[in-house]
């Protein structure tokens, strides 16, 4: 891999691209110069179909100057723009720095609009048909890629549209796990449980406590074992939004459903990480975002596409 971090490339491919417009113009100067030895009616001897003969003629003109000009065009291109090794270029163009003037120009563009919305209640930006298409596209562009298109999640990735939330809910909160990320971490527990069974024992106890499928039995010697859970998860499996610990007792399991899930869980334990937004968002962006997103769980009344 330190192969393609190396110059070597970039010298590689400005060698390649000198050399493809030289040939070029070589290609076109030998031949304009070649002569093909023609017959007396001017043709190059070659005929096909019976009657259809290739005659002796030059290029058009405009055709040969079309060839120069795209060759000057080339050659002038690689001088103002950066394309040759770690050249800049004369006007110093950048994708970066291109990249950064566009953006902000839509900033500059759209600032009255989110200005607008930040003196607003995220409550009252989500009541907004405007912002919510606005918030729509920044969710598609940022978050879908882990949240679905349809913010409902997959295995290991919350779903934000069915009112549980690991940290809180409110628009604050929200905005809070937008803008500075979020790290959860499950500790591997199986030392302290004790043996295998212990362990399967207190998955079904867990399992007891949303009335899921679980064997009594088991359930009933593991719940002594759950002293050891209730540091984070509670006396009462309710969970502990301050620590981003789920609620064992609604039934949503975010990793994985059953005794086996849960038993992987305290053996291996788990960390998960939603990463910060703050360096990508605007804090204009992150509100309207954060309004979205509480609206997707808040619909009755609420302007969500």
């Amino acid at each position: 891999m330190s192969d393609f971090d190396s110059g070597f490339w970039s010298y590689y491919v400005a060698a390649m691209t000198l050399a493809s417009i030289l040939a070029c113009l070589l290609l076109l100067w030998i031949s304009g110069r070649a002569r093909v030895m023609a017959a007396g009616d001017n043709s190059t001897g070659h005929v096909w179909d019976g009657d259809l003969r290739e005659m002796n003629n030059p290029l058009p003109r405009w055709w040969v100057w079309l060839f120069v000009i795209t060759i000057v065009f080339g050659f002038s291109y690689l001088a103002l723009y950066p394309g040759l090794g770690a050249y800049a270029g004369t006007l110093g163009w950048t994708s970066v720095g291109q990249h950064g003037l566009e953006m902000g120009q839509g900033e500059k563009e759209s600032a009255p609009l989110y200005a607008r919305f930040m003196a607003m209640k995220a409550e009252d930006v989500a009541r907004d048909p405007q912002a919510m298409a606005m918030g729509e596209r920044i969710f598609m562009n940022n978050c879908s890629q882990c949240h679905g298109s349809d913010a409902r999640g997959s295995k290991g990735f919350p779903n934000l549209s069915d009112g549980d939330w690991l940290h809180g809910g409110g628009p604050d909160k929200i905005a809070e796990s937008i803008s500075q990320g979020r790290i959860g971490n499950m500790p591997a527990l199986s030392a302290a449980v004790g043996t295998p069974e212990d362990v399967k024992n207190l998955a079904n106890y867990v399992l007891s406590l949303s009335a899921s499928p679980h064997d009594t039995l088991r359930a009933a010697l593991g719940k002594s074992k759950f002293s050891i859970c209730v540091g984070c998860h509670g006396v009462d499996g309710q969970g502990n939004p301050s620590l981003g610990a789920p609620n064992l007792r609604d039934g949503i399991w975010l990793h994985g459903y059953g005794e086996a899930a849960i038993v992987a869980m305290v053996n291996a334990g788990k960390v998960n990480q939603m990463p910060a937004q703050s360096d990508k968002l605007s804090p204009a962006q992150i509100h309207v975002l954060s309004a979205y997103v509480w609206g997707l769980s808040h619909s009755t009344g609420v302007a969500v596409r």
